[in-house]
């Protein structure tokens, strides 16, 4: 059973990373090809993302698994045989708990190590392409606007980088905007830092507000530095989520002063780094018990199936409740803890209930509405 697992976990993870990986893909190639970035920017920014969307497919993948293993083995009468030579419910657990035990220790390498550090190297790359003002510049035939009130067009780029029909717009000072345009210019780096723009053969058109005049002056060539053009902030890498674990640990307090967030706000990401390893583990316990339920039936398990999505959606939906209590006060902290403790127990009652299948037949029965037959009714 434990081999079955991994191997259908193996999978539904890759079909569902797909999945939103290449969602999130093509929102992000939109975004940087259209910026003039390289292909190999864009795909180092996918892969920086990867981590974040296996974090969130591990649990769904885990409950697909249990889910679509127990199905085979039960409309295959496998489960059947096995439970009639004299394993208990509680016996057939033992498997999925140690499958469950192997994708929490997956999820835990991903939320205290993998994941914040991703983020933080993705936060930084951004911050590097933001700054590069040859790739936000570089493009052909386009009007781009560099930063607000700023246009910027280029007819042609030749293959020596000489860039042919120049024409920008500087409109941040309303009292006093002005038009460049030049037939040939150039992009070259500052020995003191900085990017500069080389326009030769131009021309310079200067509005004046006061009383409607326009200044137009005629230059051979004209260097106009653009790197104002970009924000120079300094990247800022102080966020709870990019804080190690054991920092928080040792002194949330200082953790929320650096990153500028609250210590309900650091409480909430350290004990949620510890808690969604357990939502993996309750994920394939409850898809697992609740398909124990009934007898065999030619029909399928579809009930059963029905029952466990709607106990992990309960799950999820105290997940949710309680973060927000966490991060409104940081002392209620262990209701992070309730919606995996919810889940055992919603597991053992389920485990409880299949070692009595006329109690659990006529729950599904119930479920589905159908009154009890005489017979059935009389071995209940």
């Amino acid at each position: 059973m434990l081999s079955q697992f991994m191997v259908l976990f193996g999978f539904f993870a890759l079909v569902l990373v797909s999945i939103f990986w290449i969602n999130k893909a093509v929102r992000m190639f939109d975004r940087l090809i259209g910026d003039g970035q390289p292909a190999w920017v864009f795909l180092e920014f996918t892969a920086l993302t990867l981590p974040g969307v296996i974090g969130v497919v591990l649990p769904i993948a885990a409950f697909a698994a249990t889910v679509y293993v127990t199905n085979r083995l039960s409309t295959e009468s496998e489960l059947t045989v096995v439970q009639a030579t004299g394993y208990s419910s509680w016996r057939l657990m033992r498997p999925v708990l140690v499958f469950g035990t192997l994708i929490a220790v997956m999820m835990s390498l991903l939320t205290h190590v993998l994941i914040p550090e991703s983020l933080s190297q993705l936060r930084l790359r951004q911050d590097e392409v933001s700054q590069n003002i040859t790739a936000k510049l570089l493009t052909e035939g386009e009007f781009l606007h560099p930063a607000p009130g700023m246009t910027f067009y280029i007819r042609e780029i030749t293959p020596d980088g000489e860039l042919l029909n120049v024409f920008m717009s500087d409109r941040r000072d309303d009292e006093n905007p002005v038009t460049y345009t030049s037939q040939r210019a150039y992009l070259i780096q500052d020995p003191e830092g900085g990017t500069k723009l080389l326009m030769v053969d131009g021309l310079a058109q200067n509005v004046r507000r006061d009383g409607n005049r326009l200044f137009t002056t005629h230059f051979a060539d004209f260097t106009y530095d653009i790197s104002t053009l970009v924000a120079s902030d300094a990247t800022s890498f102080d966020k709870v989520t990019f804080a190690r674990t054991m920092d928080m640990i040792r002194d949330p307090q200082a953790v929320a002063e650096r990153t500028s967030s609250t210590e309900s706000q650091v409480i909430y990401e350290l004990n949620s780094r510890f808690s969604q390893p357990l939502v993996c583990i309750v994920a394939a316990m409850i898809g697992f018990a609740s398909l124990l339920l009934g007898n065999f039936s030619r029909f399928g398990v579809w009930r059963q199936i029905l029952l466990a999505f709607t106990l992990l959606v309960l799950v999820k939906l105290a997940e949710s409740r309680v973060s927000g209590l966490v991060l409104g006060n940081a002392a209620l902290w262990p209701l992070m803890y309730f919606p995996a403790v919810l889940g055992a127990l919603m597991t053992a009652c389920l485990l409880h209930i299949s070692t009595r299948p006329a109690f659990g037949q006529r729950l599904l029965n119930r479920l589905r509405r159908r009154p009890l037959t005489e017979a059935e009714d009389s071995a209940a």
